[in-house]
């Protein structure tokens, strides 16, 4: 197969320095020379609700560690190589899962979030969800994939958009979404599966797209925080969240008009966007993130297009498993 631009097919790929925090955001990196995560407002020592505590997973994945409960979103850590960065793209890649690197970061959560059913976002989440015993919420395609992994049928929660799902100390509202487009104003494995499949997927052509969600995640007594893992998105939906943090991802081309300008006027600005979907998820999850030039350059573009359109919202470019509070 000829080199082709891995944008085309899905999200981009760039690296960038973190930027300074803005008065009420609080950073903290444990990786780096840093204080300590610092308690959000409304939580205090003696039985109040706890920090909020967000790590990045690579790719559009979370680790979010709320009290003692941890969510995750589009967990993706064993990053197996399928000759995307290359060139050299093999769209029959076998499914591999690597446990003894997910063991090490994902923690025992309670919940997975799922966005949608591509690999770079799906490919762990049975081998989670088996061994922790958490609640896998998706799409139908998600949710009848899981299963064909041999996910409990009671451990999943399909959704479509629209859902407000109260899980005590944090609050996830549903939203319906759209996967980014590429130059050709299509995408990488599209399809919906309405059923199980009928034996399990062994190559990430099999893990069709099924549809997008986001998610807009209110911590009680924290931030409000919309998570997306497509560079696109219904913008009628997006109206009232109004979140103080946006983990957006960088665009693939520019086949969605104005994306990032009407992004921000839809979420109504957040105090801080953080760009996600930009690293080279095919290779392992280790500081400082790899990028190749062309998506250097999309970073600092999306980093210049939010100066300009939002002048009030910090950019926060985040480094692997580094706790961030943000509050």
């Amino acid at each position: 197969m000829s080199r082709f631009d891995r944008r085309d097919f899905l999200r981009t790929a760039t690296a960038g320095a973190v930027l300074a925090p803005m008065a009420g955001l609080l950073l903290s990196s444990a990786g780096a020379e840093a204080a300590p995560a610092t308690p959000l407002p409304g939580s205090a020592k003696g039985g109040a609700k706890a920090a909020a505590t967000f790590r990045w997973l690579g790719n559009s994945g979370w680790r979010v560690d709320v009290g003692s409960s941890t969510f995750l979103v589009d967990p993706y850590v064993t990053r197996f190589d399928t000759g995307l960065s290359s060139g050299a793209f093999n769209p029959v890649t076998p499914l591999t899962v690597d446990t003894k690197t997910i063991r090490r970061h994902v923690g025992t959560p309670k919940t997975i979030l799922v966005t949608h059913s591509h690999w770079d976002h799906f490919n762990d989440v049975p081998y989670i969800a088996t061994s922790t015993e958490a609640r896998v919420v998706g799409t139908t395609t998600t949710c009848n994939l899981a299963l064909a992994f041999g996910v409990k049928d009671g451990l999943l929660s399909p959704v479509k958009g629209g859902e407000v799902l109260d899980f005590g100390d944090h609050v996830v509202e549903v939203v319906e979404s759209l996967h980014s487009r590429n130059a050709n104003y299509s995408m990488l494995f599209p399809g919906e599966l309405a059923s199980r499949p009928k034996r399990r997927p062994k190559n990430i052509s099999e893990l069709p797209e099924g549809d997008t969600l986001a998610f807009q995640v209110t911590v009680k007594g924290g931030p409000s925080v919309f998570f997306m893992g497509g560079s696109d998105f219904v913008e009628r939906n997006l109206a009232g969240l109004a979140p103080d943090v946006a983990m957006i991802p960088i665009t693939s081309s520019s086949s969605t008009y104005d994306y990032v300008p009407r992004l921000l006027r839809a979420l109504s600005n957040p105090r801080v966007v953080v760009p996600v979907h930009w690293d080279n998820f095919e290779v392992a999850l280790k500081n400082p993130p790899q990028a190749d030039e062309k998506s250097k350059k999309s970073l600092a573009e999306f980093v210049a297009t939010v100066r300009r359109v939002s002048p009030g919202t910090r950019v926060v470019t985040p480094e692997y498993l580094t706790p961030y509070t943000f509050g």
